[in-house]
């Protein structure tokens, strides 16, 4: 064997518990060590560990998600039910800015607002201040995939 290539081995060596303070000497090959927790403040042994499981359990995990998932549910069943809703809000029509603007001013506030003026024609929306074909355009297609059905004279 090599001479000199072991480190020095201090058999007084003190460990200190940087949680509870707890100090004793052990053998190392360092003078001093820190630990961050020890067999005096260790939940495992001092008891704690069923405590420690009961605030944050599997059960209460399992509330946790199914609490999630009921909001989740009541979320979807509440969108569910304005999907054919003529009191769903013109913005869920994904429309422009300048043209949810001119809807607004002429007092067409929700879906079945707007297809009751559909219901004139294409010439009768056209005739709002602002509201032009593409926008129109992009209104009843979106009306159409949200299961909507369009008056015949919009069609």
């Amino acid at each position: 064997m090599k001479a000199d290539i072991h480190p020095t081995y201090y058999t007084d060596a003190k460990v200190t518990c940087a949680s509870c303070g707890r100090t004793w000497t052990t053998g190392s090959t360092k003078k001093e060590l820190r630990v961050d927790i020890c067999s005096n403040c260790h939940p495992f042994f001092t008891g704690e560990s069923a405590r420690i499981l009961d605030i944050e359990g599997q059960v209460d995990r399992f509330y946790k998600k199914l609490s999630v998932r009921q909001t989740y549910v009541e979320q979807q069943k509440a969108k569910e039910e304005l999907k054919g809703s003529p009191e769903r809000p013109i913005a869920d029509l994904g429309l422009p800015a300048r043209a949810l603007d001119a809807l607004k001013k002429a007092g067409i506030e929700n879906v079945g607002q707007f297809i009751e003026r559909l219901s004139g024609g294409n010439e009768a929306v056209l005739a709002i201040q602002g509201f032009g074909q593409a926008s129109l355009t992009a209104a009843k297609k979106k009306l159409r995939s949200l299961g909507y059905e369009l008056p015949e004279a919009a069609a």
